[in-house]
């Protein structure tokens, strides 16, 4: 910005009221109407927050004039039980919207990526990625959000982890990008169990070492 050689381009941006405590609208004011929302107008203003999993958790969407309905995102099945190694994949829906996310698709955040590994199965139209076949993103640094993983497209795999210590659940929440929405799945992975036989060393599929 600095340099003023239009290098900061604004692709897409969105506005969100997370800050907003709407309970605190008081129709009881003693001063009347004008001052209904007084508390809400004098709230502090939060610092911007660049993380999906931690602001703008409802952003501000414009929908066409006349909707009656407001679109809503849908999924299958909201809880999945895998066993380490299993996949599932997960295409949401909007409902009561033509069309609805079908340009921009949808955000996903997985909370932790030690229990399931993610990729993008299908993309949205709106998106290009380097290279072919399936798209592995990296985990974001611990420095932002530890172990939350953010991807953005159509349709997701999750792909459970060996887990060898307990059982493990995490979530992963679907926000659709163009009309606002959002669903939460829960996903659960087993431990990993192996049969034991006196003075056979033990193994697992992949082999593990204890």
């Amino acid at each position: 910005m600095s340099r003023g050689r239009n290098e900061f381009n604004i692709t897409h941006f969105a506005l969100g009221d997370d800050e907003i405590d709407y309970s605190l609208w008081n129709t009881d004011h003693p001063l009347g109407t004008n001052y209904y929302g007084i508390v809400i107008e004098n709230l502090p203003i939060t610092e911007a927050v660049p993380d999906p999993t931690q602001n703008l958790k409802y952003k501000l969407v414009t929908l066409p004039r006349r909707t009656v309905r407001i679109p809503k995102v849908s999924v299958a099945q909201t809880s999945f039980t895998l066993n380490p190694g299993q996949s599932v994949t997960i295409t949401p829906q909007t409902v009561n919207y033509t069309d609805g996310n079908s340009t921009f698709g949808y955000t996903f955040i997985l909370a932790d990526s030690d229990v399931c590994s993610a990729y993008i199965s299908e993309t949205a139209p709106g998106q290009q990625y380097a290279g072919t076949g399936n798209i592995v993103a990296a985990p974001l640094s611990e420095s932002e959000i530890g172990q939350a993983v953010t991807l953005t497209g159509k349709s997701i795999t999750l792909t459970a982890n060996m887990l060898t210590l307990a059982a493990r659940s995490t979530t992963l929440t679907i926000i659709g990008n163009e009309t606002g929405g959002r669903e939460v799945v829960t996903i659960t992975v087993k431990k990993v169990t192996v049969n034991t036989t006196p003075n056979v060393p033990l193994t697992g599929n992949p082999p593990i070492t204890i």
